[in-house]
């Protein structure tokens, strides 16, 4: 019997997977390298302007509300302090342990057994678990790129870091600020340094679309793309029931929604407008390639003034001291190269011969279900996914895995389960052309994710809700029920499993 949990990371991810096991009867211990509970909200990793890109009512998890006098969308202070809270509701403080970072985890085939070297404020462990679970998320390791004459450029005084690595914005205050990247990240510090920095300028490779808070400054973006209707505007890898005749016989009514929603986010940020210049020249569908981005308020307008400059489609080739040049051959001004360059997915603690066993040769996570490996024992990851509802993902994700090790989940075969995933990844592949965050991004598909996992547990939050979250946002504590319904069709396994820890 499965008794004993490790769970390594202490975001979302982490956190709730740690609530609904306990709530099992699993004995559970978090391991976080950080100081505070958080994962990319922590202080550590907080940049000037950090905001969520959903509203509070939709990025809560399911039995835990923000507190009220929240703005709609939470800083990133506020969602790690709404964290804190959620570990003292649940008193979950007792099994997680901070500033301790797991060095090496090596499993023993033969009785299943995780065995887990642990540096705590300087001082070494060893810990023996039945199960471990992966929650360090795919957001842990920022890639920073290396830059052709970098050396010189931070000899001259010029510094170089990631989004997540710039904590204060009076650091930048009368330098020259270059930003490399046109994600949210990438966005948010450059809007938030206008006013401080002596110049602030935007490089990217690529620009992409940017979705308004409110369109035309008054419909809520949650009531068209954090519905289920938002999500059947594109095509998910099965079409079934009205979504299959929205792409087909309906495809022109689709066609014509993305366009009007397109039209009004380039009237509405004046991307034509040549003292703007920012229209990505692409279907709005585009944005199911990675991620979606939520504009940074005020951002075009700064650009429209001239308060931010934004060279598109090139990158920066080489740097001196003082400056930096692109690959259109212009040199700018440069005292500070912020780069919102993504992130490395990696879980630096397992083998390599491990690793192997759960990726495919181009180092894509083969997981069921985006959780489970199929030829590793006792492993398991959650949170390792993008998406808008990663929070409620996450918490139905350990919902799943607490009731698979309960043996209340049913998997299919070895080979059908590598034929899903393989198919999964060929289609993430193509949709996302290559960018698809190591096989394990699922946005805009966050409830097509959690009907999934639902449709294994059998269970659902009933029709009527259903009906309703097509034309109104997804509530996620309409599923906090869920959790509930699933320990009591499993009380006798949940009492035994309690009185074996």
């Amino acid at each position: 019997m499965t008794r004993t949990i490790a769970i390594i990371g202490a975001g979302f991810g982490g956190l709730s997977t740690a609530k609904v096991f306990r709530e099992f009867g699993f004995d559970v211990t978090v391991f976080e390298k950080d100081a505070e509970v958080g994962g990319v909200w922590t202080t550590s990793r907080r940049y000037p302007g950090l905001t969520t890109q959903n509203v509070r009512s939709t990025y809560a998890l399911t039995d835990y509300p923000y507190p009220k006098g929240y703005p709609e969308w939470p800083s990133g202070q506020q969602v790690q302090q709404y964290l804190e809270g959620y570990v003292d509701h649940f008193d979950l403080r007792g099994c997680i342990n901070l500033k301790s970072e797991v060095t090496h985890a090596c499993l023993d085939e033969a009785s299943g057994i995780w065995t887990l070297d642990v540096t705590s404020s300087g001082a070494r462990s060893t810990r023996a678990f039945d199960y471990l679970v992966v929650c360090n998320g795919i957001f842990s390791d920022p890639a920073v790129p290396s830059f052709s004459g970098q050396d010189e450029f931070i000899a001259g005084g010029g510094r170089i870091l990631h989004t997540v690595d710039f904590h204060d914005v009076q650091d930048v205050r009368g330098k020259n600020v270059v930003v490399v990247g046109f994600g949210k990240s990438s966005c948010d510090v450059a809007n938030a340094t206008v006013g401080i920095s002596a110049s602030t300028t935007i490089v990217a490779r690529k620009i992409i679309w940017k979705i308004p808070k409110k369109f035309k400054n008054v419909l809520n973006y949650k009531m068209l793309l954090l519905t289920r209707m938002g999500e059947a505007l594109f095509p998910y890898i099965e079409l079934k029931g009205f979504e299959k005749w929205f792409h087909a016989g309906g495809n022109k009514l689709r066609v014509s929604m993305l366009g009007s929603v397109q039209s009004v986010v380039t009237s509405q940020f004046s991307l034509d407008d040549p003292k703007v210049n920012l229209n990505p020249h692409n279907s709005l569908e585009t944005i199911t390639r990675s991620t979606v981005s939520l504009a940074s308020d005020g951002f075009f307008d700064k650009v429209k003034s001239g308060q931010i400059t934004v060279k598109r489609e090139c990158e920066i080739v080489s740097m001196a001291a003082g400056q930096v040049t692109l690959s259109t051959g212009e040199t700018i001004p440069a005292d500070y190269v912020i780069c919102g360059t993504g992130f490395h997915q990696r879980v630096p603690f397992l083998d390599d011969a491990i690793l192997e066993r759960i990726t495919d040769d181009r180092g894509n996570f083969e997981l069921y279900r985006q959780l489970l490996p199929v030829d590793v024992p006792n492993l398991a990851f959650n949170g390792y996914n993008s998406s808008f509802f990663s929070q409620l993902n996450c918490e139905m994700g350990a919902l799943w895995l607490a009731a698979y090790l309960l043996g209340d989940i049913t998997l299919p075969s070895t080979q059908d389960q590598l034929d899903h995933i393989a198919k999964r990844l060929a289609w993430m592949e193509k949709r996302t052309e290559g960018k698809h965050a190591r096989g394990t991004n699922i946005i805009p598909f966050s409830i097509h994710n959690v009907d999934e996992l639902l449709t294994d547990l059998r269970v659902g939050v009933g029709g009527f809700t259903r009906f309703n979250e097509w034309l109104l946002p997804i509530n996620p504590k309409n599923y906090a029920k869920l959790t509930r319904t699933v320990v009591s069709r499993n009380a006798a396994r949940v009492s035994a499993n309690s009185a074996a820890t």
